[in-house]
């Protein structure tokens, strides 16, 4: 059997990260095992479906190299495979048409939940041997309903879950066209998953309870049953359900914070899922390791700085670079131009393991490349009295040494020594003076990176 696992969002929003975790793991098991990964917009909902937020998930996946074998396929554009189905549906006798209106329905309802009942249909226009149905009412419009199973129990080995079962008599028969005759979301996945071979469906246990009547329908059409794996929820940092605050954003925005694609797909691939206690490996790891039985259950929590720190990781493990062409465009749209000294890649070699995102690294370059004007206060602080003498002498001096890291640093140490100073009283306000920061890489390693011109220039206007 050939595996043929789907992704299929919602266009109603963007592609926020418990979905691209779906996705995630639908694309490895259909890579580990060879198979075909699909693609589906599931866009039924017209009025809250937008092209935006399709091009939000097609970007979204494109960002995360999650590339799909077949699809996109739209739901819309399906409509009438749908109403063809549901045609043979009424024809065999599986479904009904039902013309109860809403405000029958609602007051139905109502009577159920005061005699303390479920609210559910009655069934009063489902066909039954020796049932007389009412008269068709004038100008209504019927829905059409599913004819679920009234006995025995409906259950599935979830992949994840272990088994569930639900009783038959606990569910309604289900509306599967509405009364403009558009199908409803239940019965647009089943034909679809169907159509598709889709053979592993992994998805949010937010969909436990549609899959019983999901599950009856394809035994209605004489389908075969997918295996179903339902990933349980993401926490936010606090225990809480994940909100905006702390990760429920759009995957793109984890590319405007300077997050890197590798590092977001390591951190989702361990949230709720692991292998051993590897915590960093690479997406061809990743699928290789890849399998159903490793996920937890329970839910998963969101921790941001576990995913700061897989991100530092990938970007000391990257080739600078790739880096200087991801923090130029943060320059662009800062107004900040790059000058051909200092060379943006050898700053970005610098800073690199210092920092946690892209926008950090962008932070921590671009003092090289502006009109730098550092906080007063910091400048009083750091050029102090005794530290005057040997500032001015090293700025003599490197006027004519070898413009080399070696070279700087054997002026810095025999001046300290001259001057009776410990390192810190002239790195520190040399620092400040070239880049604002007192946090800062070796103080010779930061000084080569300029030129001796500006070098010069920086220092000068402090001594």
């Amino acid at each position: 059997m050939t595996v043929r696992t789907r992704f299929a969002p919602s266009p109603t929003g963007y592609l926020h990260i418990g979905g691209a975790r779906t996705a995630l793991f639908s694309w490895a098991y259909a890579r580990k095992h060879g198979g075909t990964f699909i693609l589906r917009i599931e866009d039924t909902d017209v009025e809250r479906s937008t092209p935006e937020a399709v091009q939000a998930i097609l970007d979204g996946m494109q960002w995360l190299n999650l590339n799909y074998d077949e699809g996109p396929f739209y739901q819309m554009q399906r409509m009438p495979r749908y109403k063809e189905v549901i045609a043979q549906m009424i024809a065999a006798g599986q479904a009904y048409y039902c013309y109860t209106t809403p405000t029958e329905l609602d007051a139905l309802r109502e009577a159920q939940r005061e005699r303390g009942e479920k609210p559910r249909y009655d069934g009063r226009w489902r066909p039954a041997a020796g049932k007389t149905l009412p008269p068709v009412p004038e100008g209504v419009q019927p829905v059409v309903r599913f004819k679920n199973p009234i006995d025995g129990v409906v259950a599935w080995d979830d992949m994840v879950k272990g088994r569930i079962e639900f009783q038959n008599n606990e569910l309604d028969d289900l509306v599967i066209a509405r009364s403009d005759g558009t199908p409803t979301y239940n019965f647009c996945v089943v034909v679809d998953d169907w159509d598709m071979g889709i053979t592993q469906v992994i998805r949010g246990d937010d969909h436990v309870n549609n899959t019983p009547r999901q599950i009856n329908i394809l035994k209605a059409l004489n389908a075969k049953i997918p295996n179903y794996a339902h990933l349980s929820m993401i926490l936010g940092d606090d225990g809480q359900k994940l909100s905006k605050r702390h990760g429920a954003v759009s995957v793109m925005q984890y590319d405007e914070d300077g997050y890197l694609p590798e590092a977001v797909i390591n951190y989702l691939a361990r949230l709720g899922w692991s292998h051993g206690d590897d915590e960093v490996f690479s997406v061809a790891q990743f699928c290789a390791w890849f399998d159903l039985d490793h996920i937890t259950p329970s839910a998963a929590q969101f921790n941001t700085e576990k995913l700061k720190w897989l991100n530092n990781h990938y970007l000391k493990q990257s080739d600078n670079t790739r880096l200087a062409e991801l923090v130029r465009p943060r320059f662009a749209a800062r107004g900040v131009s790059i000058t051909a000294t200092p060379v943006l890649e050898a700053v970005i070699g610098l800073y690199k393991e210092r920092v946690s995102t892209l926008n950090e690294l962008a932070d921590a370059a671009e003092v090289f490349y502006i009109d730098l004007h550092p906080d007063q206060a910091l400048i009083d602080a750091q050029l102090s009295a005794e530290a005057l003498p040997a500032l001015r002498e090293f700025a003599v001096r490197i006027a004519n040494i070898t413009w080399d890291a070696g070279a700087i640093g054997v002026l810095i140490k025999e001046l300290i020594g001259k001057h009776g100073l410990k390192m810190p009283k002239l790195a520190m306000p040399l620092r400040v003076m070239l880049v604002g920061q007192t946090q800062a890489p070796s103080v010779d390693a930061l000084i080569v990176l300029f030129t001796r011109e500006m070098v010069l220039a920086r220092i000068a206007k402090y001594l």
